[in-house]
Order: structure tokens, then sequence, then C-alpha cells
């Protein structure tokens, strides 16, 4: 599939001309050279980084990828101008970007149990959630900061809020879990800490009669929602101060000491329509959420009236989806099959997956769009690896396979890194990924 370009000869050459939107020093000379056409991809980024460092001596090499016509090369050119119907007769024009791969493998940050679920989008910090129970706080460097402590059941999902403008000194997450509940968390950050730092929910929120398996914030960060299997998504105010749909304020003795207080919340409203595990929610814009569930459907529901707009079957159970890509439109999932699916709600007259990817080889359990970019996401599957994948091809660009057993959960961190969980009670951080 992918030939370096130098173990064979061939007679056959084309004319090429390297072109690229990076800054210096990443720009070749703009002359058209001649190469041989069983050149590949490894076969010209060797071929691009003597370009590169014949202008620079300081120049160290690096892997990069090319497309043509919008379409990256996973084949010889030769092979890809036969498939494509381009002739070989002109001078070929060959973008090249920064490969997509992971240049680091950090310190994994070790759990007491499986790694559920994790959220990488805040900068600062990882929340993740574990099957013993507690949420946790990690700082670079694998230390954990806080331990978020009140479950009485695995926790099954995590999110980061946005906190108010006012307030940007707290920061504020919530945890879902087996245990029916939801619960709120507010900590400080800290830049240096001796030993994890045990945090209490300010507030509880109760509702759900089956366990809570996902959850998701609204963009401006005062509303959840959540997904059980008790086949239904309920809506929740986050904010502390709120009296509405309060049902108790208790103070609970410990010890003799009192504890801080907790608030409990009710549900400001329910979504009712799946008929099994809903088992991801999304919350993309105020007026929108996206759920999915093992009932093989995916579901779009106006927030005000409560009623669904859209559904989807993939025919499948479905254990996670995302929102992202192009005009942050097109819809991510996988479930109990090998396969990636893409959906274009947008497109009239047909609800088949633009895209399908197939590289996993047992159930997909997690996925996310890169928020900065319209063409790349990361997947995570029960065969332990999580793949990095570019939508204008159909192979994987990079596989990471630090996990030692079924990998859970994963999402971006910092724009640049992957971090990933599972059950080998392990956070893992692949770092170093330029995505342009």
């Amino acid at each position: 599939m992918d030939n370096d370009g130098g173990g064979s000869e061939s007679s056959r050459q084309v004319q090429v001309r390297f072109v690229t939107k990076l800054n210096p020093p990443y720009k070749a000379p703009p002359s058209s050279i001649s190469i041989p056409a069983n050149f590949a991809r490894f076969g010209l980024s060797a071929l691009l980084n003597n370009l590169l460092q014949a202008g620079n001596a300081d120049w160290e090499a690096e892997p990069f990828d090319f497309l043509i016509d919008g379409e990256l090369v996973r084949m010889s050119l030769e092979e890809f101008l036969l498939a494509k119907g381009i002739s070989t007769e002109k001078i070929l024009q060959i973008e090249y970007i920064k490969a997509i791969v992971p240049k680091r493998e950090e310190e994994p940050c070790s759990h007491d149990d499986w790694v559920s679920s994790v959220d990488g989008s805040k900068d600062g910090y990882i929340l993740t959630g574990c099957y013993d129970g507690f949420g946790r706080i990690w700082r670079t460097g694998g230390i954990c900061t806080h331990l978020l402590d009140g479950h009485s059941g695995p926790v099954t999902s995590v999110c980061i809020l946005k906190p108010k403008a006012d307030n940007v000194g707290d920061q504020i997450v919530a945890t879902a879990s087996k245990d029916k509940a939801l619960r709120l968390w507010k900590f400080v950050l800290e830049d240096s800490i001796d030993q994890p730092k045990k945090v209490r929910a300010f507030k509880i929120l109760r509702g759900h009669t089956g366990a809570v398996q996902s959850m998701a914030a609204e963009p401006s960060g005062e509303m959840v929602c959540s997904g059980s299997w008790d086949c239904t998504v309920n809506l929740w105010n986050i904010d502390a101060q709120v009296e509405d749909n309060m049902v108790s304020l208790k103070k609970r003795r410990k010890n003799t000491e009192d504890e801080e207080l907790q608030s409990e919340g009710e549900a400001l409203s329910t979504l009712v329509g799946h008929t099994q595990c809903v088992s991801s929610v999304i919350w993309p814009q105020h007026e929108t959420i996206y759920s999915a569930s093992w009932d093989h459907s995916i579901r779009r529901w106006d927030v005000e009236t409560g009623e669904e707009n859209l559904r989807m079957s993939c025919g499948k159970v479905i254990n996670c989806l995302d929102i992202g890509g192009e005009s942050s439109t097109l819809i991510a999932a996988g479930g109990s099959d090998p396969i990636l699916r893409i959906w274009d709600p947008r497109k009239p007259g047909t609800l088949s997956p633009i895209f399908q990817f197939s590289s996993h080889n047992s159930w997909i359990t997690s996925c996310k769009w890169h928020k900065k970019s319209w063409f790349h996401l990361v997947s995570a599957s029960y065969d332990g690896k999580v793949m990095l994948w570019d939508l204008r091809t159909a192979w994987p660009l990079a596989v990471i396979d630090s996990h030692k057993d079924k990998v859970f959960c994963a999402d971006w961190w910092k724009n640049d890194a992957v971090v990933s969980g599972g059950a080998d009670s392990k956070l893992r951080i692949s770092s170093g990924i330029s995505v342009q």
C-alpha cells in the first residue's frame, strides 16, 4: 500500500511541484522536479526533507503527509493517478502538511480501577472518571491534584463546565455514576500540591431511575444533560445559587464535624423516546441536543419543545457520539462493530453514512472531533487501540497501542495531545501531535 519509493526501480517519471500552507522554514523550492512514479508517502517525505535540508543546514527531518486534489496519498503516485484518472503529462501539484503522529508518550497516570471517561477540554488539567467511584483532576506530569469523593458506584461519565466570567478562578466539573446520580464539584487549581485534595460535591442531581451512562454540558456551562439506562435524557440546572427545583438542603455529620452544605436538584425536563440505554449525549448548541442509544438510533432534540426532530438508525448498538467537522455539523458515532461512521444530516434524501472507517477490530467505545479541524477525529476501541483519522483518507493516520487492555474513552487535550483511559487502569497521554 505505502511503497517507500526507494526499493524498486521504475522507469516512469512524473513532474511534481511541492506546495504548502506551512510557514518558513517549511517552504520547499517552488520549481518543479522529476521523480519516480513509484514514490509513495515515505519516499516523498524523505525527498522533501532532503529539499528542505538543502536550503537549511540546521533542518531536522520530520514526517510529512501529502495531498493531491485535497485527498491524502496512501499509495504510490502511479497508483493514485491511475485510480483518480489524473494525467501524468502535466506538472502534478502536491501539497504537503505535517504528519499527524504522536511524538511522545507521557508517563501514564495510574488509577485504582478501570478508567471509564476522560475530558481534556481544559488546557490546564485533565478530568477522569473511574470505576472505583472517584473523579480525579490531573495536571501535567501525572500529578493528581484533586480527588472527587462522593459517588457510591462507578463513575461512568465526566465533563468540565465553562466557568462564569465573574468567577473564573473556580473550576466546576460534573460526574455521573451507576449510582443513578450526577454530582457537581467546585475547586481551585493549585500550582504545587503534595497529595490530592479530597473534594465534596456542592450539588447532587437525582431523578434517573437507572444508572447514568453519559453526560454533556450546554455550551454556556449553565446546564448539563444526562443519558441513562432508564432510556431517558434529563436536563439539569447547575447553578448552586438557584433555588428553583431544590428539593432539599442538608448538612451531614461525620466524626461529629459538619461537612459542607450539599444541595439536591431535580431535572428541569426529560426527553423521552429511546427504548434502551442512552449511551451518549452531546449538547453542541443551546437549542439542540443529540443522543445515541443501544436501540440503534441517533436522535436530535429541540431543547425548548422537548421534541425529537431527527432520527437516524445504523442497525447497531451505539456506544459513542460526537458532533464536529465542517461547520460543526457532521455526526460521528461508533458502536457494536469495528466501523466508525460519519453522517451529514444536511444531505437531503438520505441518511446513509458519508464515511465509514473500518480499521478497528472490535467495538468502538469513544470518538471525538478535533475542535480546530474539519478533518480530524480520534477513536478508541475494545481492541486496545486509539486511532487518529483524517476524512481525506480511509486509513488511520496513526495507531496508538500503548494500552494493555480495552480502551473505554479518548479525547483531545491542548489541541496537540490525545488522552485515553481503559481497563488497564491507566490514563495515557500521547503528545506532540501537529494538527493543522
